[in-house]
Protein backbone atom coordinates (compact mmCIF):
# COMPACT_ATOMS: atom_id res chain seq x y z
CA UNK A 1 0.00 0.00 0.00
CA UNK A 2 1.01 3.64 -0.43
CA UNK A 3 2.71 5.07 2.65
CA UNK A 4 0.71 7.74 4.50
CA UNK A 5 3.68 10.09 4.64
CA UNK A 6 4.02 9.78 0.88
CA UNK A 7 0.37 10.70 0.39
CA UNK A 8 0.87 13.70 2.66
CA UNK A 9 3.92 14.82 0.66
CA UNK A 10 1.97 14.54 -2.59
CA UNK A 11 -0.88 16.62 -1.17
CA UNK A 12 1.60 19.24 -0.02
CA UNK A 13 2.94 19.71 -3.55
CA UNK A 14 1.93 23.02 -5.12
CA UNK A 15 -0.49 22.38 -7.97
CA UNK A 16 0.54 23.92 -11.28
CA UNK A 17 -2.58 25.40 -12.89
CA UNK A 18 -3.41 27.38 -16.01
CA UNK A 19 -5.83 30.22 -15.26
CA UNK A 20 -5.85 31.78 -18.73
CA UNK A 21 -5.09 30.15 -22.06
CA UNK A 22 -4.99 32.08 -25.33
CA UNK A 23 -4.56 30.49 -28.74
CA UNK A 24 -3.74 32.49 -31.87
CA UNK A 25 -3.72 30.85 -35.32
CA UNK A 26 -3.13 27.53 -33.59
CA UNK A 27 -4.46 24.37 -35.26
CA UNK A 28 -8.20 24.96 -35.85
CA UNK A 29 -8.32 28.13 -33.73
CA UNK A 30 -7.97 31.59 -35.25
CA UNK A 31 -8.34 33.06 -31.78
CA UNK A 32 -9.60 31.50 -28.58
CA UNK A 33 -9.29 32.50 -24.93
CA UNK A 34 -10.21 30.40 -21.91
CA UNK A 35 -10.45 31.97 -18.45
CA UNK A 36 -10.66 29.42 -15.66
CA UNK A 37 -9.80 28.69 -12.05
CA UNK A 38 -7.32 26.14 -10.72
CA UNK A 39 -9.77 23.21 -10.72
CA UNK A 40 -9.61 20.44 -13.35
CA UNK A 41 -10.89 21.22 -16.85
CA UNK A 42 -13.44 19.17 -18.80
CA UNK A 43 -13.78 19.68 -22.57
CA UNK A 44 -16.71 17.85 -24.15
CA UNK A 45 -17.77 17.70 -27.77
CA UNK A 46 -17.93 15.57 -30.88
CA UNK A 47 -14.87 13.99 -32.42
CA UNK A 48 -13.01 16.51 -34.56
CA UNK A 49 -14.42 19.52 -32.70
CA UNK A 50 -10.98 20.72 -31.57
CA UNK A 51 -10.74 19.35 -28.01
CA UNK A 52 -7.40 17.61 -28.44
CA UNK A 53 -5.90 20.73 -30.02
CA UNK A 54 -6.42 22.55 -26.72
CA UNK A 55 -4.64 19.80 -24.81
CA UNK A 56 -1.80 19.96 -27.32
CA UNK A 57 -1.50 23.70 -26.73
CA UNK A 58 -1.20 23.10 -22.98
CA UNK A 59 1.45 20.42 -23.58
CA UNK A 60 3.62 23.04 -25.30
CA UNK A 61 3.95 24.94 -22.02
CA UNK A 62 6.59 22.35 -21.06
CA UNK A 63 9.85 21.68 -22.95
CA UNK A 64 9.68 19.48 -26.04
CA UNK A 65 7.50 19.13 -29.11
CA UNK A 66 4.30 18.51 -27.22
CA UNK A 67 2.10 15.47 -26.94
CA UNK A 68 1.81 14.99 -30.72
CA UNK A 69 5.52 15.56 -31.41
CA UNK A 70 4.52 18.04 -34.14
CA UNK A 71 6.99 20.28 -35.93
CA UNK A 72 6.54 24.01 -35.44
CA UNK A 73 5.31 24.45 -39.01
CA UNK A 74 2.54 21.89 -38.52
CA UNK A 75 0.85 23.79 -35.69
CA UNK A 76 -0.28 26.91 -37.54
CA UNK A 77 -3.90 27.27 -38.60
CA UNK A 78 -4.34 26.52 -42.28
CA UNK A 79 -6.71 28.06 -44.75
CA UNK A 80 -9.47 25.76 -45.93
CA UNK A 81 -8.27 23.49 -48.71
CA UNK A 82 -4.60 24.23 -48.03
CA UNK A 83 -2.50 21.07 -47.77
CA UNK A 84 0.88 22.78 -47.63
CA UNK A 85 2.76 23.38 -44.39
CA UNK A 86 1.84 26.88 -43.27
CA UNK A 87 4.43 29.59 -42.74
CA UNK A 88 2.10 31.60 -40.52
CA UNK A 89 2.96 32.73 -37.07
CA UNK A 90 1.06 31.00 -34.27
CA UNK A 91 1.04 31.45 -30.53
CA UNK A 92 0.04 29.83 -27.26
CA UNK A 93 -0.02 32.14 -24.23
CA UNK A 94 -0.95 31.25 -20.68
CA UNK A 95 -1.07 32.62 -17.19
CA UNK A 96 0.14 29.80 -14.98
CA UNK A 97 -0.05 29.50 -11.21
CA UNK A 98 3.37 28.16 -10.19
CA UNK A 99 5.31 27.56 -6.99
CA UNK A 100 6.46 31.19 -7.12
CA UNK A 101 3.07 32.68 -8.04
CA UNK A 102 1.41 33.61 -11.32
CA UNK A 103 3.70 33.63 -14.37
CA UNK A 104 2.91 34.63 -17.96
CA UNK A 105 4.29 32.08 -20.40
CA UNK A 106 4.15 32.23 -24.16
CA UNK A 107 5.42 30.07 -26.97
CA UNK A 108 4.94 30.14 -30.70
CA UNK A 109 6.42 30.43 -34.12
CA UNK A 110 7.37 33.62 -35.85
CA UNK A 111 6.60 34.06 -39.53
CA UNK A 112 9.14 32.46 -41.85
CA UNK A 113 11.71 35.10 -42.77
CA UNK A 114 11.37 37.05 -39.53
CA UNK A 115 13.05 34.47 -37.32
CA UNK A 116 15.56 33.40 -39.95
CA UNK A 117 14.80 29.75 -39.20
CA UNK A 118 11.55 28.12 -40.29
CA UNK A 119 11.42 25.68 -37.41
CA UNK A 120 12.34 28.10 -34.64
CA UNK A 121 9.89 28.10 -31.74
CA UNK A 122 10.14 31.13 -29.49
CA UNK A 123 9.57 30.98 -25.73
CA UNK A 124 8.81 34.05 -23.63
CA UNK A 125 8.61 34.20 -19.84
CA UNK A 126 7.07 37.35 -18.37
CA UNK A 127 7.48 39.03 -21.76
CA UNK A 128 11.20 38.28 -22.00
CA UNK A 129 12.50 35.97 -24.73
CA UNK A 130 14.08 32.87 -23.20
CA UNK A 131 17.22 31.29 -24.61
CA UNK A 132 15.38 28.06 -25.34
CA UNK A 133 12.57 25.71 -24.43
CA UNK A 134 14.51 24.39 -21.44
CA UNK A 135 13.46 27.56 -19.57
CA UNK A 136 9.91 26.15 -19.40
CA UNK A 137 11.13 23.34 -17.13
CA UNK A 138 11.57 25.87 -14.32
CA UNK A 139 7.81 26.48 -14.23
CA UNK A 140 5.70 23.70 -15.72
CA UNK A 141 5.62 19.89 -15.76
CA UNK A 142 3.10 18.08 -17.96
CA UNK A 143 2.04 14.42 -17.99
CA UNK A 144 -0.36 13.03 -20.60
CA UNK A 145 -2.39 9.96 -21.49
CA UNK A 146 -3.60 9.73 -25.09
CA UNK A 147 -5.77 7.18 -26.93
CA UNK A 148 -2.87 6.14 -29.20
CA UNK A 149 -0.94 5.14 -26.07
CA UNK A 150 -3.48 2.35 -25.54
CA UNK A 151 -1.40 0.21 -27.91
CA UNK A 152 1.80 0.85 -25.99
CA UNK A 153 2.12 -2.77 -24.89
CA UNK A 154 1.27 -4.19 -28.33
CA UNK A 155 3.27 -1.94 -30.64
CA UNK A 156 6.99 -2.24 -31.28
CA UNK A 157 9.85 -1.23 -29.03
CA UNK A 158 10.11 2.23 -30.61
CA UNK A 159 6.86 3.43 -29.01
CA UNK A 160 7.77 2.04 -25.58
CA UNK A 161 11.29 3.44 -25.79
CA UNK A 162 9.87 6.87 -26.64
CA UNK A 163 7.41 6.58 -23.75
CA UNK A 164 10.27 5.65 -21.39
CA UNK A 165 12.45 8.53 -22.56
CA UNK A 166 9.54 10.92 -22.07
CA UNK A 167 9.27 9.71 -18.46
CA UNK A 168 12.99 10.36 -17.96
CA UNK A 169 12.77 13.75 -19.68
CA UNK A 170 10.07 14.83 -17.22
CA UNK A 171 12.54 14.47 -14.35
CA UNK A 172 15.69 15.43 -16.22
CA UNK A 173 15.30 17.68 -19.31
CA UNK A 174 19.03 17.18 -20.08
CA UNK A 175 18.18 13.57 -21.04
CA UNK A 176 16.98 14.77 -24.45
CA UNK A 177 20.37 16.35 -25.14
CA UNK A 178 22.20 13.16 -24.23
CA UNK A 179 19.94 11.08 -26.45
CA UNK A 180 20.31 13.55 -29.33
CA UNK A 181 24.11 13.47 -28.97
CA UNK A 182 24.09 9.67 -29.04
CA UNK A 183 21.88 9.57 -32.14
CA UNK A 184 24.02 12.22 -33.85
CA UNK A 185 27.11 10.07 -33.24
CA UNK A 186 25.22 7.04 -34.54
CA UNK A 187 24.29 8.82 -37.78
CA UNK A 188 27.77 10.24 -38.36
CA UNK A 189 29.40 6.88 -37.70
CA UNK A 190 26.99 5.20 -40.11
CA UNK A 191 27.78 7.74 -42.85
CA UNK A 192 31.50 7.25 -42.35
CA UNK A 193 31.24 3.47 -42.44
CA UNK A 194 29.04 3.47 -45.54
CA UNK A 195 31.42 5.81 -47.35
CA UNK A 196 34.17 3.20 -47.07
CA UNK A 197 36.53 5.70 -45.43
CA UNK A 198 37.29 3.78 -42.27
CA UNK A 199 39.25 6.52 -40.59
CA UNK A 200 40.11 5.05 -37.18
CA UNK A 201 40.67 8.45 -35.63
CA UNK A 202 37.20 9.71 -36.54
CA UNK A 203 35.51 6.42 -35.77
CA UNK A 204 37.22 6.17 -32.40
CA UNK A 205 36.04 9.68 -31.53
CA UNK A 206 32.45 8.99 -32.54
CA UNK A 207 32.38 5.68 -30.72
CA UNK A 208 33.82 7.32 -27.62
CA UNK A 209 30.99 9.86 -27.70
CA UNK A 210 28.38 7.18 -28.29
CA UNK A 211 29.68 5.03 -25.43
CA UNK A 212 29.65 7.83 -22.85
CA UNK A 213 26.18 9.04 -23.88
CA UNK A 214 24.80 5.50 -24.07
CA UNK A 215 25.80 4.74 -20.49
CA UNK A 216 24.26 8.01 -19.28
CA UNK A 217 21.02 7.31 -21.18
CA UNK A 218 20.77 3.72 -19.96
CA UNK A 219 21.52 4.69 -16.36
CA UNK A 220 18.81 7.38 -16.45
CA UNK A 221 16.28 4.90 -17.83
CA UNK A 222 17.07 2.37 -15.12
CA UNK A 223 16.84 5.06 -12.45
CA UNK A 224 13.40 6.22 -13.58
CA UNK A 225 12.21 2.61 -13.68
CA UNK A 226 13.25 2.16 -10.06
CA UNK A 227 11.67 5.47 -9.02
CA UNK A 228 8.33 4.70 -10.62
CA UNK A 229 8.24 1.14 -9.34
CA UNK A 230 8.26 2.49 -5.78
CA UNK A 231 4.87 4.04 -6.54
CA UNK A 232 3.49 1.91 -9.38
CA UNK A 233 4.10 -1.60 -8.12
CA UNK A 234 1.33 -1.50 -5.47
CA UNK A 235 -1.22 0.02 -7.83
CA UNK A 236 -3.71 2.77 -7.06
CA UNK A 237 -7.22 1.72 -6.07
CA UNK A 238 -8.72 -0.25 -8.99
CA UNK A 239 -5.66 0.47 -11.12
CA UNK A 240 -3.39 -2.59 -10.88
CA UNK A 241 0.23 -2.50 -9.87
CA UNK A 242 2.79 -2.33 -12.65
CA UNK A 243 6.46 -3.26 -12.67
CA UNK A 244 8.58 -1.36 -15.20
CA UNK A 245 11.85 -2.83 -16.42
CA UNK A 246 13.99 -0.98 -18.99
CA UNK A 247 15.83 -3.63 -20.99
CA UNK A 248 18.68 -3.64 -23.47
CA UNK A 249 22.28 -4.65 -23.89
CA UNK A 250 23.74 -1.56 -22.20
CA UNK A 251 21.08 -1.58 -19.47
CA UNK A 252 21.87 -5.22 -18.76
CA UNK A 253 25.61 -4.55 -18.53
CA UNK A 254 24.96 -1.86 -15.92
CA UNK A 255 23.53 -4.58 -13.64
CA UNK A 256 26.92 -6.33 -13.63
CA UNK A 257 29.61 -3.74 -14.26
CA UNK A 258 30.54 -0.17 -13.32
CA UNK A 259 29.67 2.70 -15.66
CA UNK A 260 33.30 3.03 -16.80
CA UNK A 261 33.51 -0.69 -17.52
CA UNK A 262 30.30 -0.53 -19.53
CA UNK A 263 31.66 2.40 -21.56
CA UNK A 264 34.72 0.30 -22.41
CA UNK A 265 32.58 -2.73 -23.29
CA UNK A 266 30.25 -0.75 -25.56
CA UNK A 267 33.10 1.06 -27.26
CA UNK A 268 34.77 -2.31 -27.95
CA UNK A 269 31.43 -3.70 -29.19
CA UNK A 270 31.06 -0.86 -31.70
CA UNK A 271 34.62 -1.29 -32.97
CA UNK A 272 34.12 -5.04 -33.35
CA UNK A 273 30.98 -4.63 -35.46
CA UNK A 274 32.16 -1.92 -37.85
CA UNK A 275 32.16 -4.19 -40.90
CA UNK A 276 28.65 -5.47 -40.21
CA UNK A 277 27.35 -1.98 -39.45
CA UNK A 278 28.90 -0.69 -42.70
CA UNK A 279 26.74 -3.17 -44.62
CA UNK A 280 23.43 -2.82 -42.78
CA UNK A 281 23.72 0.73 -41.41
CA UNK A 282 23.24 2.02 -37.90
CA UNK A 283 24.67 -0.10 -35.13
CA UNK A 284 23.96 -3.72 -34.30
CA UNK A 285 22.92 -2.86 -30.76
CA UNK A 286 22.82 0.00 -28.29
CA UNK A 287 20.40 2.22 -26.40
CA UNK A 288 18.62 3.00 -29.69
CA UNK A 289 17.26 -0.58 -29.56
CA UNK A 290 16.31 -0.79 -25.90
CA UNK A 291 12.78 -1.63 -24.75
CA UNK A 292 10.50 -1.23 -21.75
CA UNK A 293 8.91 -4.34 -20.28
CA UNK A 294 5.81 -3.85 -18.14
CA UNK A 295 4.29 -6.53 -15.93
CA UNK A 296 0.78 -6.67 -14.46
CA UNK A 297 1.74 -7.34 -10.83
CA UNK A 298 -1.51 -8.83 -9.38
CA UNK A 299 -1.81 -11.30 -12.28
CA UNK A 300 1.96 -11.74 -12.66
CA UNK A 301 1.57 -11.45 -16.43
CA UNK A 302 3.29 -9.42 -19.15
CA UNK A 303 1.16 -6.41 -20.03
CA UNK A 304 0.91 -7.45 -23.67
CA UNK A 305 -1.13 -10.58 -22.85
CA UNK A 306 -3.65 -8.71 -20.68
CA UNK A 307 -7.08 -7.69 -21.95
CA UNK A 308 -7.68 -4.28 -23.51
CA UNK A 309 -9.41 -3.04 -20.37
CA UNK A 310 -6.63 -4.34 -18.14
CA UNK A 311 -4.01 -2.67 -20.31
CA UNK A 312 -5.85 0.66 -20.13
CA UNK A 313 -6.15 0.38 -16.34
CA UNK A 314 -2.47 -0.59 -16.09
CA UNK A 315 -1.38 2.37 -18.21
CA UNK A 316 -3.61 4.75 -16.26
CA UNK A 317 -2.02 3.56 -13.02
CA UNK A 318 1.44 4.12 -14.48
CA UNK A 319 0.51 7.68 -15.47
CA UNK A 320 -0.84 8.35 -11.98
CA UNK A 321 2.39 6.96 -10.49
CA UNK A 322 4.43 9.22 -12.75
CA UNK A 323 2.33 12.22 -11.73
CA UNK A 324 2.85 11.50 -8.03
CA UNK A 325 6.56 10.82 -8.53
CA UNK A 326 7.03 14.20 -10.21
CA UNK A 327 5.12 15.90 -7.41
CA UNK A 328 7.36 14.26 -4.81
CA UNK A 329 10.52 15.09 -6.76
CA UNK A 330 9.68 18.70 -7.66
CA UNK A 331 7.37 19.76 -4.86
CA UNK A 332 4.85 20.77 -7.50
CA UNK A 333 1.95 18.85 -9.05
CA UNK A 334 2.20 18.62 -12.85
CA UNK A 335 -0.56 19.43 -15.28
CA UNK A 336 -2.30 16.21 -16.31
CA UNK A 337 -3.67 15.86 -19.87
CA UNK A 338 -6.17 13.03 -20.37
CA UNK A 339 -7.52 12.79 -23.93
CA UNK A 340 -10.72 10.74 -24.32
CA UNK A 341 -10.22 9.64 -20.74
CA UNK A 342 -13.27 7.37 -20.63
CA UNK A 343 -12.17 5.05 -23.43
CA UNK A 344 -11.84 1.45 -22.16
CA UNK A 345 -12.39 2.49 -18.53
CA UNK A 346 -15.52 1.13 -16.85
CA UNK A 347 -17.65 3.37 -14.65
CA UNK A 348 -15.97 2.35 -11.39
CA UNK A 349 -12.47 3.01 -12.72
CA UNK A 350 -13.59 6.28 -14.26
CA UNK A 351 -14.93 7.45 -10.89
CA UNK A 352 -11.74 6.25 -9.18
CA UNK A 353 -9.65 8.25 -11.65
CA UNK A 354 -11.65 11.40 -10.95
CA UNK A 355 -11.26 10.85 -7.20
CA UNK A 356 -7.51 10.36 -7.61
CA UNK A 357 -7.21 13.61 -9.57
CA UNK A 358 -9.09 15.55 -6.90
CA UNK A 359 -7.19 13.87 -4.06
CA UNK A 360 -3.85 14.81 -5.61
CA UNK A 361 -5.04 18.34 -6.31
CA UNK A 362 -3.93 18.15 -9.94
CA UNK A 363 -5.34 20.39 -12.64
CA UNK A 364 -6.26 17.69 -15.12
CA UNK A 365 -7.42 18.66 -18.60
CA UNK A 366 -9.86 15.97 -19.77
CA UNK A 367 -11.72 15.47 -23.03
CA UNK A 368 -14.66 13.28 -23.95
CA UNK A 369 -17.65 13.05 -26.24
CA UNK A 370 -20.14 12.30 -23.45
CA UNK A 371 -20.58 15.10 -20.96
CA UNK A 372 -22.61 12.80 -18.67
CA UNK A 373 -19.56 10.59 -18.08
CA UNK A 374 -17.98 13.48 -16.16
CA UNK A 375 -20.95 13.83 -13.77
CA UNK A 376 -18.80 12.83 -10.74
CA UNK A 377 -16.75 15.99 -11.38
CA UNK A 378 -19.79 18.27 -11.00
CA UNK A 379 -18.84 21.41 -9.03
CA UNK A 380 -15.23 20.18 -8.93
CA UNK A 381 -14.14 21.22 -12.44
CA UNK A 382 -14.32 23.89 -15.13
CA UNK A 383 -16.68 22.59 -17.83
CA UNK A 384 -16.54 23.67 -21.48
CA UNK A 385 -18.20 22.47 -24.67
CA UNK A 386 -16.22 22.50 -27.92
CA UNK A 387 -17.95 22.70 -31.28
CA UNK A 388 -16.34 23.48 -34.64
CA UNK A 389 -13.37 25.18 -33.03
CA UNK A 390 -15.48 27.29 -30.68
CA UNK A 391 -15.19 26.83 -26.90
CA UNK A 392 -18.08 27.77 -24.58
CA UNK A 393 -18.19 27.57 -20.81
CA UNK A 394 -20.91 25.35 -19.34
CA UNK A 395 -22.61 27.23 -16.52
Amino acid sequence: MIDASENYAVRQAVAIAVTRLTLSNFRCYEFQRLDLDTRPVVLSGKNGAGKTNILEAVSLLAPGRGMRRAKAGELARRDEGCDEESSRAWGVAATVETVGGAVDIGTGREEAGKSGTRERRVVRIEGQTARGQSALADYVDVVWLLPQMDRLFLDGAIARRRFLDRLVFGFDPAHAGRMNAYEHGLRERSKLLKSGRHDDRWLNGLEEQMASKAVAVAAARKDIGQRLNLLAIDGYGPFPGAKLTPTGMVEGWLDEFSALEVEDKFRAFLAEHRLIDAQVGGAKDGVHKSDLLVRHVPKDQPAEVCSTGEQKALLTGMVLANTRALALDRGRMPLLLLDEVGAHLDEDRRKALFEAICAMGAQAWMTGTDLASFAPMKDRANFFTVENGDVTRVK
